[in-house]
C-alpha cells in the first residue's frame, strides 16, 4: 500500500524497489489528491510496474479505469461491491476492507475477488483504532473461501502470525516503504510469507499422488 506523504517520484521509485524484492499488488491510496493528479499518479506508478505486479486504486473507479489497472480496492463504507461490478465488468479486480466477519460473508456473496481484513495490530496509519488481532483472520478464513489480506501495524515480527491464521498475504506500508532498503524489506517479508506458507500446507493439500 502506498504512503500518501511521499513525494511522487520518491514514492513511485521505492514502489518499484519493493516490486522488485517480491511484492506482487499494489494499492494506491491518497484521498487527498483530485482526480487529474490521481491520475497522473496512477500512470506513472503502472508504468514503473512494467507488468511485474498488480495495481489497484484505492475507491476511485473512475481512475482504475482512466490509468488502466488491475482493479479497485473499496473501503468497508465504500460503493457497493455489486454496484462496483456493474462499472467495472468482470474483468478488473475488487477488493473490500472488512472489519467483522459478518461483513466479510456478505462481501464475498456481493462478489468480491479478496478481502483486506484489519486492523490487525496498532499502527500509524489508524492510531485510534483499537486493533482486532490475528483472532479476526483465523474467524474470517473459517466463514470465507476469498485470498485474506492482513493490514495494519504488520511487520516481519507479526506476518508468520496471520498466515498461520488463515490470511493469504499482508499489505505493507511503513516496514516497506519507509526502509533505508524497500526491495531487501520487502525480499525479508515475502521469505518469511513463503516459509509461512509452505508450513501450512498439509498432505491433504498435496493430494495422494494416485493420479
Amino acid at each position: 500500500m502506498t504512503d500518501a506523504a511521499l513525494p511522487r517520484d520518491e514514492l513511485v521509485g521505492k514502489v518499484s524497489k519493493a516490486v522488485e524484492g517480491g511484492v506482487d499488488l499494489v494499492q494506491l491510496r491518497d484521498k487527498s489528491l483530485p482526480g487529474g493528479r490521481l491520475l497522473d499518479l496512477a500512470c506513472s506508478v503502472r508504468e514503473a510496474l512494467g507488468g511485474r505486479a498488480k495495481l489497484v486504486v484505492n475507491e476511485r473507479i473512475d481512475v482504475a479505469l482512466a490509468a488502466g489497472v488491475h482493479g479497485v480496492q473499496l473501503g468497508e463504507e465504500g460503493l457497493p461491491v455489486a454496484q462496483a461490478r456493474k462499472i467495472l465488468g468482470n474483468g478488473l479486480l475488487i477488493g473490500r476492507s472488512v472489519h467483522s466477519t459478518e461483513v466479510a460473508v456478505q462481501a464475498e456473496l456481493d462478489g468480491s475477488d479478496f478481502l483486506v481484513v484489519g486492523t490487525m495490530y496498532g499502527s500509524r496509519s489508524h492510531p485510534g483504532e483499537v486493533p482486532a488481532g490475528p483472532g479476526l483472520m483465523e474467524e474470517i478464513s473459517q466463514k470465507c473461501h476469498l485470498p485474506l489480506i492482513g493490514i495494519g501495524g504488520v511487520a516481519p515480527e507479526n506476518a508468520a502470525e496471520l498466515i498461520e491464521s488463515g490470511a493469504s498475504g499482508v499489505a505493507v506500508i511503513t516496514n516497506i516503504l519507509a526502509a533505508e532498503n524497500p526491495r531487501a524489506a520487502a525480499e525479508r517479508l515475502k521469505d518469511i510469507l513463503m516459509v509461512s506458507w509452505n508450513a501450512r500446507i498439509t498432505p491433504a493439500d498435496l493430494g495422494n499422488g494416485d493420479g
